[in-house]
């Protein structure tokens, strides 16, 4: 005879009591890897925004504003990376996530956080119960959302680019839950990759069978801190850069719209013009603004004004990203991270 626990009848051990143990369960297969740079105060929101039972590594790249003794002083356990090499967040999780698994080789799941980031409360739980119930899932994410959105333009960009469709999805981002199984067949992020690794290794995922899914539920909160527009330039040359990294290394056509629009919107328009001016003269010169002018008004319809001019000129400092990868793979050398903060 089934016993009344089992069967669901007892007030403290019913089917949703059963659940949420599984899930506690769950969660305790989960460890938890951040990395940072001079955080400061994100950092420290971000540290202790996790449970504080789950296993901890922190991996710090060089900071100097007392990181590595707050993440010492709540348990973490700290990776300093050897700053000799070049930098990459792509090589700054593979580290860490070899260090937690050498320390907790139990670990089944591995939440990789930016050290900007805080996570909010239930993710952890709902994304673990998610891949138990899914087993061809290698990775899932969350809503991740700007914690500042109205302290700048650039911030509101970044918070409307964090929100995309729920389901089944190509990648995910900085912030994600992994399947340490599929994460170690697939053997990790590509280390060299200063942008985009993200995407490439999701890549990697979908063509040896697992798939990736994007949850509605709140993830992370981020704290870009772009104010500047320096800030957003250089984070547009990083892209970029990424974008054609990407798109070379996994030889495939990921990232080749990207690459192909800097490109078109950029020198592609200043060829047409002076083809023009060879066929008709100085005012084939004019193709260039035309085409331009033409675009922003497209954009603007669909945009706003200054959305689209950002839009538009961002193409500049992608294609500038483009070409300084081109201009490093030709010549065999290796690049580390491009800050923008």
């Amino acid at each position: 005879m089934m016993s009344s626990t089992l069967a669901g009848t007892s007030a403290d051990g019913g089917p949703d009591h059963m659940a949420a143990t599984a899930r506690e369960g769950m969660v305790d297969l989960i460890g938890v890897v951040m990395i940072g740079r001079n955080e400061g105060e994100r950092l420290v929101l971000g540290l202790r925004s996790i449970p504080s039972d789950l296993p901890i590594v922190y991996v710090d790249s060089g900071s100097t504003d007392g990181s590595v003794a707050f993440a010492r002083s709540i348990g973490a356990e700290v990776v300093n990376l050897d700053m000799q090499q070049p930098f990459t967040a792509a090589r700054a999780r593979n580290e860490g996530a070899a260090r937690l698994l050498e320390l907790e080789p139990h670990i089944r799941m591995i939440q990789f956080l930016d050290g900007d980031c805080e996570m909010e409360q239930g993710w952890l739980a709902a994304a673990a119960e998610f891949l138990a119930q899914k087993p061809s899932v290698a990775a899932v994410c969350g809503r991740r959302r700007e914690r500042y959105p109205d302290a700048s333009f650039y911030n509101r960009l970044c918070d409307e680019e964090w929100n995309t469709p729920v389901g089944k999805a190509n990648a995910c981002g900085g912030d994600a839950l992994y399947r340490v199984e599929a994460w170690r067949a697939v053997g990790g992020f590509d280390p060299i990759m200063i942008a985009g690794e993200e995407p490439e290794l999701c890549q990697r995922l979908r063509s040896n069978g697992w798939t990736i899914w994007r949850l509605g539920e709140p993830m992370t909160i981020h704290d870009a801190d772009m104010h500047h527009w320096r800030q957003w330039w250089m984070r547009a040359v990083r892209s970029g850069f990424g974008y054609a990294q990407v798109m070379h290394k996994s030889g495939q056509h990921l990232y080749l719209r990207e690459v192909t629009s800097a490109l078109f919107w950029t020198l592609g328009v200043v060829l047409v013009a002076l083809l023009a001016f060879a066929l008709i003269g100085p005012w084939g010169l004019l193709m260039a603004p035309l085409i331009w002018s033409t675009q922003m008004v497209r954009l603007t319809v669909r945009k706003g004004g200054r959305r689209a001019f950002h839009l538009l000129l961002g193409k500049i400092p992608e294609t500038i990203g483009v070409l300084r990868y081109g201009s490093k793979a030709l010549r065999g050398g290796t690049q580390g991270a491009i800050f923008y903060k």
